[in-house]
């Protein structure tokens, strides 16, 4: 039996279908079989996030695998990024500060799995999990941050450390003169979400690294460059 369609598809994910069903408002549904307990959980952290002052869009309801919520418009920070250079480090500054809003919430009572990291901290906050600029989305109001289901709980610098390893690993798309150039942009990012939001040291960076190879959606071209700066991995 085929799924009913909500609405236009403005928008499509690793796991998820993005759907306008009008006045102002979007379903966010899954395609997978996930638990419907697990989708509101992910709406619970994002009402969490909401109200200690996180810009997130507003939630509406949940029903089932599916997540109605303020339909927000705009670039993402990675885009604008792109056909604005010279915003790298303004925008680096500003990912970093969206870290520190994230982990200003506290976690408890929140139906979020502890961070799995090999490292004994202090520190129990909300973690967002895959905060890049992809998930950020650059409103006229300012940063909106999308995509929740991978929130958790753990020590702050978990969160950090996962960034860096998005922003340093992963694929550039485009012609190999445009890939070069947009290069040189990532390592200016990188430097100033590091400076802004670390310190970050040798060992929570090999620590994002396992926990990025273990990923199932991670490119084979993205695990091979881990790989080659951290072989023991």
């Amino acid at each position: 039996m085929p799924t009913e369609v909500p609405g236009a598809l403005v928008g499509t994910g690793r796991s998820a279908d993005v759907y306008d069903v009008g006045n102002g408002r979007v379903l966010r549904r899954y395609r997978d079989r996930r638990e419907p307990a697990t989708v509101a959980a992910e709406a619970e952290v994002m009402v969490r996030a909401r109200a200690f002052g996180v810009p997130v869009p507003e939630v509406f309801d949940v029903s089932g695998v599916g997540i109605v919520m303020e339909r927000v418009s705009g670039p993402t920070m990675l885009e604008f990024v792109g056909r604005r250079p010279w915003t790298v480090h303004a925008q680096a500054r500003s990912l970093a500060r969206l870290h520190e809003l994230v982990h200003q919430v506290p976690a408890s009572g929140l139906a979020t799995p502890r961070s799995a990291t090999t490292q004994d901290l202090d520190g129990d906050v909300l973690l967002h999990g895959d905060l890049h600029p992809k998930n950020v989305i650059l409103t006229v109001g300012g940063p909106m941050l999308i995509d929740w289901e991978g929130a958790r709980h753990g020590p702050a610098i978990d969160d950090v450390a996962i960034t860096w390893a998005l922003l340093a690993f992963s694929d550039i798309p485009g012609p190999r003169l445009e890939a070069a150039a947009a290069q040189g942009v990532r390592a200016l990012f990188i430097r100033s979400f590091v400076r802004a939001a670390g310190p970050l040291d040798d060992a929570w960076r090999m620590t994002a690294i396992r926990r990025r190879l273990a990923d199932p959606h991670v490119l084979p071209s993205e695990a091979a460059r881990m790989r080659k700066l951290a072989p023991g991995a």
